[in-house]
């Protein structure tokens, strides 16, 4: 029996998973993703040192391997990238990750070079500092060398080239530059030589999980890995665990819960038109051949929670704590608002520069009150998602598919529920990121055909939470009335940017 090997580079943890082509694991291994930060602030990742810790995953997980391994597939997240040197293969760049915000100048020049429309059509994108476009123009105007003789990788596709010495990235990736064609499937060359680039500062691209090469050298067997075993990007995280968490058809949505959270559900390939525009969502192609994916998201999902739990002691209180905090407050709305909006707001509403907020606090209230103010929040925001979703598909959303490290908070997940009148299914997988990494790569270079996979690696329930209907009842209430009614105020607000 063969092995499959899974590798996700994440923003707060970098993996790898070795599992066997009957769909039973084999092992995990979970490393630190080190983040840095320079003088002026900024965050970034160091290219040797995350290479080294990927290393190391894959060390650990092959270091008593009986079998060959089939495939590699490589997924991360989206916008985090770096430049390299094309002729010496040397980082050129820092890896600038996808919530550093340095480039917030650069993605306001970029707006005013184009219809926002048409450029929706294009890359089925909102502007935003976070892609690769606004970083490059970062990195030139600190060096106008910068990009001389280099080529601009995510994450995963600077994994992949350690392993294979080629360069090369995915349709799912590629469109994070906001550089790149979802209709064409190919660099937007005229748009890239608008700003002064060569479309080569950009590498091939290949369908998710294509065979990109293979491991070039016998120096890797120290981690593990012959010489010859094929290696693919699978693609955008978030994607790619959708597959795993089976879904594949339209009316089916996932949801993940991390430092982020984010909705992705699936659509057949079709022209963008002005109704997914308004929406506020944005969208791609999938890993699967011809579909399309829509995708949603608040970037201050767990991370809000990892802000209050900071707040609420001298030190950080711990997981265990929030927990029985939470059981001392009464059941429904705390009828306090929170605005989860601690670096801006993502889909449908994307603002970089929105702050967030508590509204109604009283002498009453209680740090457990704050706490599941927060939780709240979260869930109102990702409410939004579901309802622009609803609209721009003119699908009804009632069930999500769960994974992720929020799903250890089982009041969390009611609350989810009871907000937005949803069945939760939450998976006893805790690592669909990494399966689906594997997975796309392996349906792409033959090793199952797309229902085989499904088959092979089912999303199989954990637990299961529905909304009990008071409490839904009284959560849509104050959704409507206060937390919808007051976000343009919120939105209004503004701090001169320094």
């Amino acid at each position: 029996m063969a092995y499959l090997l899974g590798i996700d580079i994440g923003t707060t943890h970098s993996k790898a998973g070795l599992y066997h082509t009957d769909g039973t694991t084999a092992k995990v291994s979970k490393q630190k993703t080190i983040t840095h930060y320079n003088r002026e602030g900024h965050v970034y990742y160091n290219p040797k040192g995350l290479w080294d810790t990927i290393c190391a995953a894959i060390t650990e997980v092959t270091e008593e391997a009986s079998e060959e391994i089939a495939v590699i597939g490589i997924t991360s997240m989206a916008e985090a990238g770096l430049l390299i040197d094309r002729k010496t293969g040397t980082p050129k760049t820092e890896i600038i990750p996808w919530f550093d915000s340095r480039s917030k100048k650069e993605a306001r020049f970029i707006e005013k070079e184009s219809d926002p429309f048409e450029r929706f059509q294009a890359t089925g994108l909102h502007n935003s500092f976070k892609y690769g476009l606004a970083k490059l123009l970062w990195l030139r105007n600190q060096d106008v060398d910068v990009t001389r003789e280099a080529v601009w990788l995510s994450v995963a596709d600077f994994i992949a080239y350690k392993l294979t010495g080629k360069f090369g990235t995915d349709y799912t990736l590629a469109a994070r530059t906001f550089a790149f064609d979802i209709n064409k499937k190919t660099w937007d060359v005229p748009w890239i030589r608008n700003f002064g680039f060569n479309e080569d500062l950009f590498p091939d691209v290949k369908r998710s999980g294509a065979k990109l090469g293979e491991v070039q050298s016998n120096d890797l067997m120290s981690i593990g890995l012959r010489k010859g075993i094929p290696v693919a990007v699978s693609g955008h995280d978030h994607v790619c665990a959708s597959l795993a968490a089976g879904v594949v058809k339209p009316g089916k949505v996932f949801d993940s819960m991390g430092t982020a959270e984010t909705l992705v559900g699936i659509l057949r390939s079709q022209c963008l038109s002005e109704n997914e525009f308004q929406s506020g969502l944005s969208y791609g192609c999938h890993v699967l051949k011809d579909r399309m994916f829509w995708m949603g998201g608040n970037p201050n999902s767990g991370g809000s929670i990892e802000w209050i739990r900071s707040q609420l002691g001298s030190e950080p209180i711990s997981y265990t704590e929030i927990l029985d905090l939470l059981t001392k407050v009464k059941e429904g709305p705390t009828g306090i608002l929170y605005f989860p909006y601690l670096s801006g707001s993502g889909a449908p509403l994307l603002n970089a520069s929105v702050k967030g907020a508590f509204i109604g606090l009283q002498t009453s209230h209680k740090r457990e009150d704050l706490l599941k103010a927060v939780l709240e929040g979260t869930a109102f925001e990702m409410e939004c998602i579901r309802k622009a979703a609803e609209r721009a598909t003119g699908v009804h959303i009632d069930e999500k598919a769960v994974v992720g490290g929020g799903t250890h908070n089982s009041q969390w997940l009611q609350i989810k529920s009871d907000v937005s009148g949803c069945r939760l299914i939450v998976s006893e997988e805790t690592e669909a990121t990494l399966i689906g990494a594997a997975l796309t790569a392996a349906i792409e270079c033959g090793i199952y055909k797309e229902e085989e996979s499904i088959s092979v690696f089912p999303f199989i329930k954990r637990k299961e939470f529905v909304p009990t209907d008071s409490h839904h009842e009284s959560y849509q209430r104050l959704y409507k009335d206060g937390y919808i009614k007051l976000q343009n105020a919120i939105r209004s607000y503004k701090i001169e940017e320094q």
